[in-house]
């Protein structure tokens, strides 16, 4: 496995596989690996030739109050994670590399980003935005891995890719839970004992609300009103946000019908996680 730190390093390999003939998936990532990245890797293991991880904690998609300097970080245990599911090369770059001194060009993407997320963290998905724009440009990908979990994210860098004529296909893959349902996350390791079993109160909320949609109430307003005050219930959680949106433009919606998305913000403590389920009428 390749450990690359520059720009001319990751381009170098790219432009050999690409002689080659040979197809790329690419998986962003900002480190700290658990399961659900795992799952990414390995589906571009499957779907590709090689396959790029990138190891980045983006500064520029955290607010000023946020956990950029907090960030769990581990680059040893991630890179026995990548290797054992199938990476060719982790891209791990300094602030500096993407972000030199004088840099002042942003990808913004109005739309999918301005509610949800997008409301609560400004500037957030412009940071996104244009970290991935990049990373597309340096690695060239034919596929590009996202977990489900981020679903505006997901939205997001779909928008993007085809407003840009990105020749990226963009891949969403399933949210990977503990078995007590809890979504898999980087933050999850901010949680104590205490937290961590509050924290299902996400999972426990987004299963009421499934359950009403699947025994025919139809009215958002009624969905999002169980789900707010099934999470209420834990005295831990404070809720951000409890929507029901289109999922491919997040747009919020009165009356369900065809595809939705329903995301959960909370608050845990001082953690904030977020999960989500999508339905569409059978």
């Amino acid at each position: 496995m390749i450990i690359a730190t520059t720009t001319e390093e990751v381009r170098h390999y790219v432009r050999e596989w690409k002689e080659n003939g040979l197809t790329i998936g690419f998986v962003p990532t900002m480190g700290y690996l658990h399961e659900g990245h795992a799952s990414l890797i390995r589906n571009a293991a499957e779907e590709n030739d090689k396959v790029i991880v990138s190891i980045y904690v983006n500064p520029m998609q955290f607010g000023p109050s946020e956990d950029l300097d907090s960030y769990p970080r581990d680059p040893e245990r991630d890179q026995t994670i990548c290797e054992r599911n199938g990476t060719h090369l982790i891209f791990f770059p300094k602030v500096k590399e993407l972000y030199p001194s004088g840099f002042s060009s942003f990808v913004e993407v109005d739309g999918p980003s301005d509610g949800l997320c997008g409301s609560t963290r400004p500037g957030h998905f412009r940071g996104v935005c244009t970290v991935i724009t990049k990373f597309f440009n340096i690695v060239q990908p034919d596929n590009a891995y996202f977990g489900k979990k981020d679903a505006q994210q997901l939205a997001v860098i779909r928008k993007m890719t085809k407003d840009l004529c990105f020749q990226v296909n963009i891949v969403g893959c399933p949210i990977v839970r503990e078995p007590d349902g809890l979504a898999l996350s980087s933050r999850n390791k901010y949680l104590n004992p205490t937290e961590r079993k509050a924290a299902l109160c996400l999972s426990k909320g987004l299963n009421e609300g499934l359950r009403l949609i699947e025994n025919g109430v139809r009215k958002a307003e009624i969905i999002k009103s169980a789900i707010h005050a099934r999470i209420e219930q834990e005295p831990l959680a404070r809720v951000d946000y409890v929507e029901v949106v289109d999922p491919d433009n997040i747009n919020s919606i009165g009356n369900i019908e065809g595809a939705i998305l329903c995301a959960v913000a909370v608050y845990i403590g001082n953690t904030r996680l977020i999960d989500n389920f999508t339905w569409e009428e059978a």
